[in-house]
């Protein structure tokens, strides 16, 4: 697992941070409280150790910002730490590269900047497509987004975006220009939501035309979000990471909706709808489908002597081996001890020799 490198000459400072980011991401963290430990660790451990750095823009030996660029050199993203704001600095660190930028100034301030690190953990494994017939903007934009670690695809009109997509299903977002030969914005969108909702799928328009209709026609079209050109570096990053935070929240709040809250295994609910899908698919002949249900044994002894909560332990211990034994199934609990497994491109002596091992 990459690292977080942090570097910040307060002690305070510095251990607040690592144990916030210890506590909400888990994630091994070093610390160098000047520019020369900063360098120690980068040639001891490699740049690719770390996936992101937050650097304090004022060192005691790297007053001017110099940490800052020995990072970025390595290729790192950076967060700056400062405790002081002015617009030139401001345009100077957008200008190099940062990430972002955070005023040391309230408990919100670390609290945004660990939520920029959470991001761009996340953002390493989140597909992006750019959509622009002016090469030099489509390469402008495609590395804006690389520099948060987004991997980023790119489209110079709507009809080459509908292949990528279809080669890549697992893009989360796509940027869209307006005015397109081919194919221009709109009829993207309007292709899109054919086939993704705007949970499945985001869009963000983007046009540089004089409308000042362009982003609600944009949005009634479908698409989640509307930014204008020229933007700034902030709101692009600001209007993106807010509609991912929104789809994984949405997410989130799906996939809770669809599980046990005892076991965290599928419910009953999902078992019927998904189901049904399989069974569907699979008498159409797609692939073969078994069922196996099963259920433990004399559980009312065990509530009755070891109580409910002794119950509960087992039921999730025995939910945890399921999933384990059938990472590609869908496993469900359908009440009480019961449980459920779909089991697809799986034939009538696999059905009855799988569970078998397992009752074993």
């Amino acid at each position: 697992m990459k690292k977080i490198l942090v570097i910040e000459d307060s002690s305070t400072v510095r251990n607040i941070l690592l144990q916030v980011i210890q506590k909400t991401l888990n994630v091994p963290t070093d610390a160098a409280e000047s520019m020369a430990q900063c360098r120690e660790l980068i040639k001891k451990n490699g740049s690719d150790a770390y996936f992101a750095a937050m650097v304090d823009l004022n060192l005691p030996d790297a007053a001017s910002g110099e940490a800052v660029a020995y990072t970025l050199a390595h290729k790192l993203p950076s967060i700056v730490l400062t405790g002081d704001y002015n617009e030139a600095m401001r345009t100077k660190l957008l200008n190099m590269g940062v990430v972002d930028y955070v005023i040391k100034d309230s408990t919100y301030s670390f609290n945004y900047a660990i939520s920029l690190l959470q991001r761009l953990q996340k953002n390493q494994f989140i597909k992006l497509l750019v959509v622009e017939d002016s090469k030099v903007a489509r390469s402008y934009l495609a590395h804006l987004l690389k520099q948060h670690l987004f991997q980023v695809y790119t489209a110079a009109d709507g009809i080459e975006a509908q292949t990528i997509l279809k080669q890549h299903p697992d893009i989360k977002m796509l940027l869209t220009d307006y005015n397109m030969p081919n194919m221009d914005g709109f009829k993207l969108v309007q292709a899109i939501r054919k086939q993704y909702d705007k949970h499945q799928l985001a869009i963000i328009g983007l046009s540089s035309a004089d409308d000042p209709s362009l982003s609600a026609r944009f949005i009634k079209h479908g698409a989640n979000d509307f930014l204008t050109k020229p933007f700034i570096h902030e709101e692009l990053y600001c209007r993106v990471n807010q509609t991912l935070d929104h789809m994984e929240l949405v997410a989130e709040i799906q996939d809770a909706a669809n599980r046990d809250f005892m076991t965290k295994l599928y419910n009953r609910r999902y078992l019927f709808t998904q189901g049904a899908q399989l069974h569907n698919s699979a008498k159409q002949g797609h692939f073969s489908l078994a069922v196996t249900i099963m259920d433990i044994d004399h559980f009312k002894e065990v509530n009755d002597t070891y109580g409910h909560e002794g119950g509960d332990i087992v039921l999730k211990h025995f939910a945890n081996m399921l999933t384990i034994c059938f990472p590609k199934s869908l496993v469900a609990r359908i009440g009480g001890e019961e449980f459920i497994i779909i089991l697809p491109n799986t034939d009538e002596a696999g059905a009855q020799d799988i569970p078998e091992q397992i009752r074993a």
